[in-house]
């Protein structure tokens, strides 16, 4: 029988919040399969952090950049191994450079074939590896564009987030900073509930229905029930849909409208290594 490490019992339990024990019988059932266990978790019912859906954690900083016209950015990851060079000035000075020349590099090979002061970004990170003793590497790159693109870093430099907008218009820069605060803070998995995959919503009707049927809910009336429990998932994890966090009586859609009738978040992008 699998028996999970200490290790793996203990990441699962931070990502559901779920306890230990129940973290550990989960990890078995599902022989070792991570995502598998979280929806184990799911359907007996326990906690489940809505953030499960994050990159694993590692060490690093996070950078997003706008260009000069504010209709493209990008964020990067600069991953190392320890969080003592991660938090190093020089470290981050170059995780800003880098996070430049992603603005202008139409993917991650792009980016690491771009020149670097004469040697290609590839040729840095292997120096860099060399001089600072740890394995340094781009982890994620992500990059939109839009009429108007804005971006916020959450202090300490572990997450970051874009947000574009349908139009440049008075304010902008204002609501495409807030929005992408509420990107980091709150994690959406997608901008409205047209964009949802259909195998998010089939997983979430299937978990749903599992837990309705041992709660005994007859037949006849599950489907009328899962239709109000898929609007509450969607206002909980679609970003126009969410409550905003900096007013909480507005959703997202409404705080943008409240500064520009016409205005519409159009896209945003999140990259997290906590």
């Amino acid at each position: 029988m699998y028996t999970p490490a200490a290790a793996d019992v203990a990441k699962l339990r931070n990502t559901t919040g779920a306890g230990m024990m129940d973290c550990k019988k989960a990890l078995v059932e599902a022989e070792g399969d991570f995502e598998k266990a979280i929806d184990i978790l799911r359907k007996k019912g326990q906690k489940v952090a809505a953030n499960r859906a994050d990159r694993e954690s590692s060490e690093g900083a996070v950078i997003a950049r706008v260009n000069e016209d504010n209709t493209l950015g990008a964020i990067i990851s600069l991953n190392c191994e320890t969080d003592f060079v991660a938090k190093n000035e020089a470290f981050i000075e170059l995780a800003y450079e880098l996070a430049e020349i992603a603005v202008v590099s139409a993917n991650k090979e792009e980016l690491l074939a771009a020149d670097f002061h004469g040697i290609t970004v590839a040729e840095k990170l292997i120096e860099q590896t060399g001089v600072i003793g740890e394995k340094i590497e781009i982890g994620a790159f992500e990059r939109i564009d839009g009429p108007f693109v804005g971006a916020y870093i959450h202090a300490g430099n572990k997450i970051a987030a874009l947000t574009s907008l349908s139009a440049k218009v008075d304010g902008a820069n204002e609501v495409a900073k807030s929005v992408s605060m509420q990107i980091a803070a709150m994690n959406p998995i997608a901008l409205d509930e047209t964009m949802v995959s259909q195998e998010t919503i089939d997983k979430e009707l299937e978990i749903e229905r599992e837990l309705l049927t041992k709660e005994g809910k007859p037949e006849n009336i599950i489907d009328n029930i899962l239709k109000g429990k898929m609007q509450k998932f969607y206002k909980e994890n679609t970003l126009v849909h969410q409550a905003f966090i900096k007013d909480g009586n507005q959703t997202v859609a409404d705080y943008v409208k409240s500064v520009n009738g016409d205005l519409k978040v159009t896209g945003f992008a999140r990259v997290s290594l906590t």
